[in-house]
């Protein structure tokens, strides 16, 4: 009888553990499928003097939250030339590019895109997607705006899809050629009082892809009674509205507020890494 309750108790053991097992890897299943499971790449431009380490808190809460395992980090030299650092295997999913520009305090927005438009271009060469993602942080909406406007109409680059903008300064700089509370928006969203780059950037009313790219704007409100994020207006960001929101397939806004909204910090918000991921990649966000 002891032997026999000893047998009973093992094939008991074996039985919980395949149970477990099997619910561990429908639990994992379940995590792994949460994501769309695309080859769609996601590229992260940084802002002004910062570098791909401005982007690493986002990429690395995608990344724990199982949406990719795939990230790379594109170096630009001053010359444009492009070095990928890592390699992303051929059926990659959800994979992330980390741009890094060497010169990362360059004015010319022209030029910032054309950078850009040399990762996508490498990328895609290598790679062969048809769509793909962005996400600029402050200077880095800029390269993905000029990107936008100076090649406008090109079929041979692929199709952007989502374009994530955090920290916008399209309309202008607190310091520079903004003050709190000084630029105000009209009923339409168009700044009230336009600067030179906002002034460039006005033909893209005109260009931006008609219903094709879903568009999320976030930005800061340290909620000291400046209505910006230290650096940039709330009106400064908002403006992106006025130059592509009637042609975009979606248009949102998202105001994070509180000490943790500032300019900087906005990069490591937890808040902003759910509002990416839900956006990004959630199956739902794909309906």
């Amino acid at each position: 009888m002891k032997h026999k309750g000893l047998l009973i108790g093992l094939i008991l053991v074996v039985v919980a553990a395949i149970a477990g097992g099997a619910y561990f890897g429908m639990s994992h299943h379940k995590t792994q499928t949460k994501y769309q499971q695309t080859m769609v790449p996601t590229f992260f431009f940084h802002g002004y003097g910062s570098s791909y380490h401005a982007e690493q808190q986002m990429v690395n809460a995608a990344k724990d939250a199982g949406v990719t395992e795939n990230v790379i980090r594109a170096d630009v030299a001053r010359n444009g030339d492009v070095t990928f650092v890592g390699q992303l295997k051929n059926n990659a999913k959800n994979p992330i590019v980390m741009v890094n520009y060497i010169d990362n305090k360059n004015p010319d927005f022209h030029t910032d895109g054309k950078w850009a438009k040399n990762v996508v271009t490498k990328l895609q060469d290598q790679y062969h997607f048809s769509k793909f993602n962005m996400v600029g942080h402050s200077m880095g909406n800029m390269a993905i705006m000029f990107y936008m406007l100076d090649n406008a109409g090109n079929d041979k680059l692929p199709k952007l899809q989502k374009q994530v903008d955090i920290a916008g300064h399209f309309a202008g700089i607190i310091g520079m050629d903004d003050k709190p509370n000084q630029l105000k928006l009209d009923k339409d969203g168009k700044p009230e009082r336009i600067n030179a780059s906002y002034k460039e950037l006005l033909p893209i009313r005109d260009t931006y892809p008609k219903n094709q790219v879903d568009v999320m704007n976030i930005f800061g409100d340290k909620d000291d009674g400046t209505h910006s994020d230290g650096a940039v207006s709330n009106a400064s960001s908002k403006s992106l509205k006025y130059l592509i929101g009637d042609r975009a397939k979606s248009y949102a806004e998202h105001k994070i507020v509180g000490a943790n909204a500032q300019h900087s910090k906005l990069h490591e918000n937890k808040e902003v890494d759910q509002l990416l991921i839900k956006f990004l990649w959630n199956q739902e966000s794909s309906k």
